[in-house]
C-alpha cells in the first residue's frame, strides 16, 4: 500500500491513472475530489447539501454540478462549483488528475477530477445549497470497515457501492463510488464494487 501522504509518488500515481470514460450523449457535471496536502493526515472535502434542495437534499457530496456554457471544460466546471459552494479559490487548487466517469441517478454524466489543496484553506459553505462541508481523513476509510453496502442496479449488472458512517455523516452512493476508485488506485484499497460482499447489511436500491 502507498504511504498515506500526498507524496509526489503517490501524485504521479493518481496523475498516471487512466480513467474509464463513457461515449453518452447526456447532460454532464463535473465534481472536485479536494484531497488537503497535510503530509501526515490527508483529508478529502466533502459537503452535505441543504435539507431544502429540490435534489440530492440531505446528502453528503463532492463540490461540483452541471456544466455551464461559460465553461471552457470540465476542469472548469469543478473549480467554478467548488468556488461557488464552499469559497475555494480556482488559485489554490492543483490539478493531479482525473477519476472515471460515472452517472447520477438522474442521468448526469459525472466527471470527477482530484486536486489537492491547502490544509489551512478557510472554506465557507454556501447555505443556499449546503449546510455544512467537512474533512474525513482518507486513513478513515483504509482503517474501518464500510457500515453498509447498498446494490444499484447497472446495465452490466449489479453495484455494491459501500456505505460509512463518520460522525453524523452518510457517505454512500455516487460519493463512495468516487472515492472507492480513488481508495483503489491511491492506495490498494480492495474494493471490487461488481461482487456480492459477505456478512454486511446490504440494502437494495
Amino acid at each position: 500500500m502507498s504511504e498515506l501522504n500526498l507524496s509526489p509518488e503517490l501524485c504521479q500515481r493518481l496523475a498516471s491513472h487512466t480513467p474509464s470514460d463513457m461515449a453518452l450523449d447526456l447532460p454532464e457535471a463535473a465534481v472536485l475530489v479536494a484531497v488537503t496536502n497535510s503530509p501526515d493526515e490527508p483529508e478529502v472535502i466533502l459537503t452535505r447539501r441543504a435539507k431544502h434542495m429540490n435534489s440530492h437534499a440531505g446528502q453528503v457530496a463532492f463540490p461540483g454540478g452541471k456544466k455551464d456554457e461559460t465553461d471552457i471544460d470540465l476542469y472548469s466546471t469543478a473549480l467554478r462549483e467548488a468556488e461557488e459552494e464552499i469559497a475555494l479559490p480556482r488559485n489554490t487548487v492543483k490539478p493531479i488528475g482525473r477519476l472515471s466517469q460515472v452517472v447520477s441517478r438522474q442521468g448526469i454524466l459525472v466527471t470527477p477530477f482530484i486536486a489537492s489543496v491547502s490544509s489551512n484553506v478557510e472554506l465557507i459553505p454556501n447555505k443556499e445549497e449546503l449546510d455544512a462541508i467537512f474533512n474525513v481523513p482518507l486513513s478513515f476509510f483504509l482503517e474501518n470497515l464500510p457500515d453498509r453496502y447498498d446494490r444499484i442496479r447497472h446495465p452490466k449488472g449489479s453495484l455494491y457501492i459501500p456505505c460509512f458512517f463518520y460522525d453524523d455523516y452518510e457517505i454512500w452512493g455516487l460519493s463512495s463510488l468516487i472515492l472507492v476508485e480513488l481508495l483503489n488506485v491511491g492506495f490498494d484499497a480492495d474494493y471490487d464494487v461488481w461482487s456480492k460482499p459477505e456478512a454486511v447489511e446490504i440494502r437494495y436500491l
